[in-house]
């Protein structure tokens, strides 16, 4: 996207916007307060950027993404990432910079996205470390030859969740995609009249244990599948758990503990699968 300045207008010194076409698949950006915002095809954020954090995760549910760290052993444990989707690449920046140790491969279909991202949004460039693939994201994780340990889903367009990626068979290519001990992400908006179906498509192909986290603003929930069944997750160790990790990440994984037992079975000892 080129930056002509005769596409930017100023609202009350506080707000701007590239304005949008009719196209529902227009990228455009706006900024409010210092928080960059990316839009695709409609007023709905997809992605926010605070600009003097460039690195950090400004919105809740991208925060809550990260909840998966709580069912590791330890973080290192994930060394491949694959993610579907890169909006304005805040989950894929944070893992970047915060977790060296791991490989990153995000697969986005429309290069409008890509140019936006990495010129507004501080995406880096491709390294050996990261890397962004122009393609079809469920047609990509079909592929019999790819492999991750880590599977990050967030396919939402202007409107709705894009139908490619709410399918039976694309959730069972994502089962089939994780090395052993491997995670599922899957942001869903608890709003979309598919959500209980998608959360039961979900269930079905990762019959070892799934698990919902609501994000900290009602709306977003995260949906974690596991590709083997987990060990016992028990209270006392997730909340040991939570307080390294805040610790060592700066979110609030003990929030994430608490929101667990909003959406899923437990006892007074551990969660139940």
């Amino acid at each position: 996207m080129e930056n002509d300045p005769s596409e930017i207008m100023n609202l009350s010194g506080s707000w701007r916007i590239r304005k949008a076409a009719d196209d529902a698949e227009t990228v455009y950006i706006s900024e409010k307060f210092g928080v960059r915002s990316l839009h695709i095809g409609s007023d709905t954020v997809q992605s926010a950027m605070r600009i003097s954090a460039p690195n950090d995760l400004e919105i809740s549910y991208t925060r809550t993404m990260m909840g998966f760290l709580l069912f590791l052993e330890k973080p290192q444990n994930i060394q491949s990432v694959l993610m579907v989707g890169l909006g304005g690449g805040s989950v894929g920046k944070f893992i970047y910079y915060r977790m060296p140790w791991t490989k990153i491969r995000v697969i986005e279909i429309n290069e409008r996205v890509l140019t936006v991202a990495r010129r507004y949004f501080a995406v880096p460039e491709n390294d050996e470390r990261f890397e962004v693939i122009i393609s079809d994201g469920a047609e990509f994780v079909s592929r019999p030859k790819v492999c991750t340990d880590l599977l990050v889903v967030d396919g939402y367009d202007g409107e709705s969740l894009v139908e490619a990626l709410a399918t039976p068979q694309f959730y069972r290519d994502c089962h089939d995609r994780l090395n052993k001990g491997g995670m599922l992400v899957v942001n869903l908006w608890g709003g979309d009249r598919q959500f209980n179906d998608t959360v039961k498509r979900i269930e079905a192909a990762f019959p070892d244990g799934t698990l919902c986290l609501p994000a900290e603003r009602p709306g977003n929930i995260i949906v974690f599948g596991f590709r083997s069944k987990p060990a016992k997750q028990e209270w006392q160790e997730l909340w040991r758990r939570a307080t390294a990790l805040e610790k060592d990440y700066g979110l609030a994984f003990p929030r994430f503990v608490e929101g667990l037992r909003k959406m899923n079975k437990y006892d007074s000892k551990e969660l139940l699968f």
